[in-house]
């Protein structure tokens, strides 16, 4: 769907310019006289002839006539026949107000100078081409005696006309040996011509196609726009532009040249022009750059441009950086070919809803998003009218109905409308609940598992969890059902795969038992897959990422000994592809992340040492990858995680200054990285993180202004990004840990009042985040760590009465956390921090640090207490000493 947005490319200006200025032309248009000369030639006797060009000049007749023109057409002229009516047009239509000549034919330049080439043009020699050709001043100089407005349309950048028997012609004449380095296929520039405005079907200096239908694409999509009413020339000539780039697929791009004083339009006005003319025009603001990115992609994928740039148009990007944007358009791609293929085979035994669904698929191929969805709501209706009023065919009509909107939700998902897409994918599961589960074919149970997979998906890009969750479990169940019906492995496979997306969902909701249990079940049907079929190493990869995702529940829930054996198997796994493989960069980029998996527990675990070990190999693979090749951004961005890394270790090893020196590798790639690409939003966002890690080294070595200096920077990077788009959570995060940065040294320096300011800022920020998905447990994390600051900074300012509500509801969201997952160690480890700091205020501290120390002691035994936390018995039992 095109959403028009002010401020881009000034679409809505050039139409408001042309609605009012068109109040004032439309009363004279009538009255105007409009000329034309239209010149078609293609039996070409001596050089290579063309197959189009009489069938465009006729074309081109019948548009001028429609719009008012007096029109000759002179077919096949020779030069001297060409001159002649040349002046014939000087002289019969002297004092017109509009002049036009069109030619189509063969267009060469010759030593720069522009030349129309009659069917007598002889290539025999350098002067021969030069004496029989037409210089394109001629004609200029014709229409600029003739009309106070004057239009050159030039489809005169056919493939070369010297090219031989090759390509689209009959044969020709070789160019002479003494023209071939002066001569040049296709029409140079001609600059700005006062009073005239010059069209060309192809960029200058390139040739253009003359097309494999009844007409060249140029002049097919000039007498298709050249009437459309209410636009100026210069922007139907925008249409015509872009028209025909789409359909070559970026190939052809015409070209204009204007020095018309004012502004002429071809036809009356229209309040709205069609979508598929208003993406055309949008079109023409995007950048080269932009451009050649949407062309690689549709190259990939070999599906036309339009829908590319209707998806990149609509959708609001302009949050995201370079590699988000190339990704969110290459899953626009990908939803695309999708639609287009279920389009081509779905068939409905209503001829009407056929045809419509084959409009909707040419409307989708324009670009015209919301035409194709409009489409296929007028098959979906008919469809829902006809087994409502006869029950005979209910179940068909329904099944039928149900195929409508799923093509309609893939529609929207490759316009990146993502709540378009989530209504349609819903009404296709109500639909097949309406049919009854017996009734559907294997085409429609597919079309089911299909539609529930995406549903999760997009429930998940849109943050709604709780739904994600519920279309998986529904996608396992209907899966389990074909798994029990179907030997075919790869449905257990796609089963387990299932299993991995609804343990995906339980982690981020904090239902770790429930996550591992996913995860669990997903490893123990991809190893008996895999044992099957080894020769599926995709399988293998499977395997691989399930190991890994078990040792971050296992991590989590304080098994350090039970991750260690996941990370392991995976490490192993993945070796074991990289070796199958070893060109494969992906599969070593891969064992990167189970080594930095593997790092960090051993950090939890207290073995600095292996964990060093573990960092390391991580970073060699890295800065090989990227001296393979160091203009990849993505392979600099994990060389600098790296450093982060090995930073954030030898902070721990109580190292500030090797962990400095290590931040500031790291800040020095991202550093390179963002001055070549200022607009990479993740990019800015790497700086922001880089800059907080260095006040984080410059902090433990006390070194407060230089740290507070980091921070704040760090916050304005971070608050650029939160206010440019204020939806995105990830950088609304990232605010509020740079506020609560600056308020910490603040604090420390004696400013409390400030500090507390930024302190409740960062708790207006996620407090909002927290109501806004309160499935979120980290968000609820988040929110009593902000609270415990703001009580910690209360108790110091001596409001006693501050701290205690606070801490308090800090403790109350901890023990929530706590209670819903007893067996979650770093939640169990937070309700003990809680504690310790609501002792402060509390009534009765030492009933509150015994309860804190049980749970420490508690999580010791049961071997879930990381040695890096041990310190915390001691700590606590020192504080009941010292605590009435």
């Amino acid at each position: 769907m095109l959403r028009q947005k002010t401020g881009r490319g000034g679409l809505d200006l050039r139409f408001l310019l042309a609605l009012l200025l068109i109040l004032f032309t439309a009363a004279t248009a009538a009255a105007e006289r409009r000329v034309a000369l239209v010149i078609a030639d293609d039996d070409y006797r001596l050089i290579r002839p063309l197959a189009n060009p009489i069938n465009d000049g006729e074309a081109m007749e019948g548009a001028l006539k429609r719009l008012g023109f007096e029109v000759v057409l002179e077919t096949n002229r020779d030069l001297r026949r060409t001159r002649r009516a040349l002046d014939d047009f000087r002289e019969d239509a002297k004092g017109a107000d509009v002049a036009l000549v069109y030619f189509s034919g063969h267009g060469v330049e010759i030593s720069g100078d522009n030349r129309l080439l009659p069917v007598d043009a002889d290539a025999s020699s350098l002067a021969a081409l030069e004496k029989t050709s037409l210089p394109l001043e001629e004609v200029r100089e014709a229409v600029a005696n003739t009309a106070k407005v004057g239009l050159i349309v030039l489809d005169a950048c056919r493939s070369d006309p010297f090219a031989g028997a090759g390509g689209e012609g009959r044969g020709a004449t070789s160019l002479a040996k003494d023209a071939a380095d002066k001569v040049r296929p296709g029409l140079g520039r001609v600059g700005r011509a006062e009073n005239i405005l010059f069209a060309f079907a192809a960029a200058p200096g390139e040739t253009a196609a003359d097309g494999s239908g009844q007409n060249s694409p140029f002049t097919a999509a000039l007498t298709k726009y050249l009437g459309t009413d209410g636009l100026e020339i210069r922007s139907v000539l925008t249409l015509v532009q872009q028209e025909v780039y789409d359909l070559s697929r970026g190939k052809q791009l015409p070209y204009v040249e204007s020095g018309l004083p004012q502004l002429f339009f071809a036809a009356s006005t229209k309040e709205q022009l069609p979508e598929r003319e208003r993406l055309l025009l949008a079109m023409a603001d995007v950048t080269p750059e932009m451009r050649g990115e949407v062309e690689q992609i549709a190259s990939d994928a070999d599906m036309p441009l339009a829908p590319l740039y209707g998806a990149l148009i609509s959708a609001d990007t302009s949050h995201l950086s370079a590699e988000s944007l190339n990704a969110r358009l290459r899953e626009a791609a990908d939803a695309f070919v999708k639609v287009r293929g279920e389009m081509t085979t779905l068939a409905s035994d209503d001829p009407q809803v056929t045809a419509l669904r084959r409009q909707a698929e040419e409307q989708l191929s324009l670009g015209a998003f919301d035409a194709a969805r409009a489409k296929l709501a007028e098959a979906a209706d008919i469809d829902s009218t006809s087994r409502k009023a006869l029950k005979a065919n209910f179940v068909s009509r329904t099944l039928s109905e149900a195929a409508t909107r799923y093509l309609s939700a893939g529609a929207a998902r490759a316009d990146l409308d993502y709540a378009a897409a989530i209504r349609d994918y819903e009404e296709v599961l109500a639909l097949y609940g309406e049919a009854g589960q017996s009734s559907l074919a294997l085409d429609d149970a597919d079309r089911q598992i299909r539609t529930l997979d995406e549903l999760g998906k997009l429930y998940i890009t849109v943050g709604n969890t709780a739904a994600a969750g519920r279309a998986y479990e529904a996608l396992l169940a209907n899966l389990e059902q074909r798994v029990r019906q179907e030997t075919d492995p790869s449905v257990r496979r796609d089963l387990a795969v299932s299993h991995t997306k609804l343990g995906n969902v339980r982690m981020t909701q904090g239902n770790l038992p429930a996550a591992l249990e996913n995860y669990q079940t997903a490893r123990t049907m991809l190893s008996e897959l895999t044992a099957a079929d080894p020769g599926q190493l995709e399988w293998f990869g499977d395997l691989a990422m399930n190991d890994d995702k078990i040792g971050n529940v296992l991590v989590t829930q304080g098994n350090l000994a039970g991750a260690a054996r996941a990370y392991q198997e995976s490490l192993s796994i993945k070796k074991e592809l990289a070796g199958h493989e070893p060109e494969r960069d992906d599969l070593q980029r891969e064992l990167t992340i189970t080594y930095d998996e593997i790092a960090s527990l051993a950090r939890a675990a207290g073995r600095l040492d292996d964990a060093q070990t573990a960092y390391e190999e991580s970073l060699r693979i890295r800065l090989a990858l990227a001296a393979k090749d160091p203009d990849d951004a993505e392979r600099q961005r994990d060389v600098s995680v790296s450093h982060d890394t090995i930073g954030d270790l030898k902070r721990e090893r109580d190292d500030p200054a090797g962990a400095l020196a290590a931040y500031r590798d790291s800040l020095d790639i991202v550093e390179r990285l963002a001055s070549r690409d200022p607009d990479n939003t993740e990019l800015q966002r790497d700086l922001s993180v880089g800059n907080t890690k260095v006040g984080n080294a410059l902090k433990d070595q006390d070194n407060w202004p230089a740290a507070l200096s980091s921070y704040r920077q760090a916050l304005s990077q971070a608050q650029a990004l939160a206010d440019s788009d204020p939806d995105n959570t990830d950088w609304q995060r990232d605010l509020s840990v740079s506020l609560e940065k600056v308020a910490g040294v603040l604090a420390i320096q004696g400013d409390r009042e400030r500090a507390l300011k930024l302190y409740l800022d960062s708790f207006t920020i996620v407090d909002r985040l927290a109501r806004l998905d309160p499935a979120n447990s980290d968000w609820q994390r988040d929110l009593s760590i902000t609270l415990s600051e703001i009580g910690m900074l209360k108790a110091k300012q001596r409001d006693i009465k501050g701290a205690r509500k606070a801490f308090e509801d800090s403790l109350d969201i901890r023990q929530q956390l706590a209670q819903s997952d007893p067996d979650n160690a770093t939640w169990q480890r937070d309700l003990v921090v809680a504690m310790i700091d609501y002792a402060q205020v509390a009534s009765n501290p030492k009933a509150v640090l015994s309860e804190a120390l049980d749970r420490t002691l508690e999580l010791d035994r049961s071997g879930r207490l990381a040695p890096r936390y041990k310190f915390m018995i001691k700590f606590l039992q020192d504080r009941l000493t010292r605590t009435k």
